[in-house]
C-alpha cells in the first residue's frame, strides 16, 4: 500500500500521460497503470521518471488502445 502523498502523485501522473485518452479507453488506461505502479513497487517515486514510463506504456499500448 502506499501513503496517501504517492497515491495521489501516481493518480496525478496517470491523468497527465493519459490526458489525450477517452476515460472510456480502460484497456490503454489500465495498462499505463499497471506499468506506473510496477515502477512505483520498485520504489521510483520521481514524478519525470513515473510520467516517462507511463509514456512508453502508452506508445507500446496496441493501437486498438489508443
Amino acid at each position: 500500500m502506499f501513503d496517501p502523498a504517492t497515491t495521489a502523485l501516481l493518480r496525478a501522473v496517470l491523468d497527465e500521460v493519459c490526458e489525450e485518452v477517452s476515460r472510456t479507453e480502460t484497456g490503454a488506461r489500465t495498462h499505463v497503470a499497471s506499468k506506473i505502479l510496477e515502477a512505483a513497487t520498485r520504489g521510483e517515486t520521481s514524478p519525470v521518471s513515473l510520467k516517462q514510463i507511463g509514456r512508453e506504456a502508452l506508445s507500446e499500448a496496441p493501437t486498438m488502445w489508443r
